[in-house]
C-alpha cells in the first residue's frame, strides 16, 4: 500500500468563504493516478490518490471526497465493487469512472448504479475539466447553494 498522494499541508483548504473540493483520485496505474492528481490539482481543487480501491476504502477521505475519479479494472477490488461498497455505507459521492476498456455491461452496472460519468482513457484535460465543473454545478443545486445568478 503507498501512501496517498495529496497536496502539501501548507496549501490553502478554503478560498474566501469556500472550502476547496477535494477530489479522490483511484487507479492502479502509477502513471494514470499521478498525471490525474496533477490535473485535478492544475483545476484548482485539493486531491488525494490512491493504488486501491481497498485503500480508498481504507482512508479518511470517504467522508470528505466531493467526487471519486475511479478506475473501473484494477487488481483486487475492481471500481464497480468501490461503488457497491459506497452504496452499501450509504455513502453518496458523485463517481465518475476513468477506464482505458470496459464492457457495454460494465457501463450500464455503473451508470444503473448512479454513476455521474464514464469516460474513457486518455481523457481530454478540457473533457475532465467540464465534468467537474458540472459535478459540482449539480451538488451545489442539490443542496440549495446560489451562484447569484437567479435574478
Amino acid at each position: 500500500m503507498t501512501k496517498p498522494e495529496s497536496v502539501s499541508d501548507a496549501s490553502e483548504t478554503t478560498v474566501g468563504n469556500a472550502a476547496v473540493p477535494l477530489i479522490a483520485v483511484v487507479d492502479d496505474d502509477a502513471s494514470v493516478r499521478q498525471s490525474t492528481h496533477r490535473l485535478v490539482r492544475s483545476f484548482g481543487y485539493r486531491a488525494e490518490a490512491f493504488d486501491s480501491g481497498e485503500e480508498f476504502l481504507g482512508s479518511s477521505a470517504v467522508q470528505e471526497a466531493a467526487c471519486l475519479l475511479l478506475d473501473v479494472r484494477m487488481p483486487g477490488m475492481d471500481g464497480l465493487e468501490v461503488q457497491r461498497r459506497l452504496a452499501a455505507r450509504g455513502a453518496r459521492i458523485p463517481i465518475v469512472f476513468l477506464t482505458g476498456r470496459a464492457s457495454d455491461h460494465e457501463e450500464r452496472s455503473a451508470r444503473s448504479a448512479g454513476a455521474v460519468e464514464f469516460l474513457r482513457k486518455p481523457v481530454a484535460e478540457a473533457t475532465l475539466r467540464r465534468v467537474l465543473l458540472r459535478v459540482f454545478h449539480a451538488s451545489q443545486r442539490l443542496r440549495g447553494d446560489s451562484d447569484g445568478d437567479d435574478q
